[in-house]
């Protein structure tokens, strides 16, 4: 067993064990993937101040994330077709996060369903929702995670339209895959992830087969789905959503501080700053670049979460010390899900708190709630290079005269 110190070990890990289609999923973004790949370089530009002398003795990483108490400001981000990169792969994240005391998010796009999940774990989590517009499917749905007792609903925002991930129709993506020549060649050589699959009986997506109308096998799922996120989804359609859950709601996929203040108003438990990890919008800033601006709008107002980009516990810090009260990760604990299974997902949490404990103190701080801009170096120019307030539109802009 190679020495893991990082979750690039676990990602190369991840690569050579898991089927091209799935990994390509999990490590791509929309189009060019500019915004991908900027959701981690934003954050290399961002440098940690040190300091010397200062008492590092009893530091602390626990935080609270909704109310619900956690070991470290992480929560497990949803990703769908998590179940393809390992067999069973959601239930073994949500056991390893149960274990090390963080949030676990399940999708609706999941292999295992809500019932699987709760089946094996012993606490709480939470559900992830994508609008439909199939209503009946919605609130049955919404009914099954209360069933379950979801800690909390988090409503994807940022997906009334499925973006182009160019990677996914090159490859094929299908759950489970569809058994081509390039798909038999490549899995001839994934043996370990075959055998864990022949041995499950979870291969399709959970939430849906079975539950939604005309979709009683995986051969009608792809139809059904194309046609069912809510184009049309409004904050009249979120308020109705918000009254049949009647728990926690988090709003996810909020980049913009208009949308911001409008989440705020509506009385959000938490926002989540994300761009859906570069597989939406191509060509948006990057998570971290929009999180101050988001902060200074409504950081008094509401708790404010932040995803895309995180890789490492210094991510997590730099995150906090902008200004971000907890982060999600996905491609993270994923790489560690694809590498090693559940032992993977908890090497994966491990790496990241003990990289947020030591840079923390070698930052001078011994409690991660005291983290702050006192602790971050920003170059110029890297909140205002580009406008972040709404332009005028061609009507408001006067004419010149000539």
């Amino acid at each position: 067993m190679p020495v893991v110190t990082s979750i690039e070990d676990l990602k190369r890990m991840h690569r050579a064990r898991t089927p091209r289609m799935f990994y390509d999923y999990a490590e791509s973004g929309s189009y060019t993937e500019q915004t991908f790949r900027e959701n981690t370089t934003d954050f290399a530009r961002l440098k940690l101040r040190q300091k010397v002398a200062v008492d590092m003795s009893n530091r602390s990483t626990a935080s609270d994330i909704v109310g619900l108490p956690a070991t470290m400001p992480v929560a497990l981000a949803p990703v769908g077709l998590t179940g393809m990169q390992h067999a069973d792969g959601e239930i073994h994240a949500a056991r390893a996060a149960e274990r090390f005391g963080v949030p676990f998010c399940l999708s609706t796009m999941s292999i295992c369903s809500l019932e699987d999940v709760a089946e094996h774990t012993t606490k709480p989590f939470m559900f992830q929702l994508y609008v439909m517009k199939d209503q009946d499917f919605l609130a049955a749905i919404i009914e099954r995670a209360k069933k379950v007792n979801c800690s909390a609903l988090v409503l994807t925002l940022d997906l009334q339209i499925l973006g182009q991930r160019h990677k996914d129709l090159k490859n094929g993506l299908s759950a489970p895959p569809k058994l081509t020549l390039p798909t038999l060649l490549d899995l001839a050589t994934r043996w370990r992830w075959g055998l864990g699959m022949l041995q499950t009986k979870r291969r399709f997506f959970g939430n849906i087969v079975g539950h939604a109308k005309g979709v009683a096998d995986p051969s009608s799922l792809m139809s059904w789905t194309a046609d069912q996120f809510d184009e049309r989804l409004d904050w009249d359609k979120i308020a109705r959503i918000r009254d049949m859950w009647g728990g926690k709601l988090i709003l996810k996929g909020v980049l913009d501080p208009d949308d911001a203040r409008i989440a705020a108003d509506f009385g959000a438990d938490a926002i989540v700053v994300s761009n859906h990890g570069g597989r939406q919008l191509d060509g948006a800033l990057s998570s971290i670049r929009m999180l101050p601006h988001i902060v200074k709008a409504v950081g008094d107002r509401v708790e404010i979460h932040m995803d895309s980009g995180i890789r490492s516990g210094q991510d997590v810090l730099k995150a906090l010390a902008l200004g971000a009260h907890s982060t999600w990760i996905g491609r993270a604990w994923l790489h560690g899900l694809g590498a090693m299974g559940e032992a993977g997902v908890t090497k994966a949490l491990e790496i990241i708190r003990k990289e947020l404990d030591i840079s923390m103190a070698l930052c001078g701080e011994r409690d991660v709630k005291h983290l702050g801009p006192q602790n971050v170096m920003i170059p110029r120019g890297f909140l205002d290079e580009y406008e972040v307030a709404a332009p005028m539109r061609a009507s408001q802009i006067a004419p010149i005269a000539v």
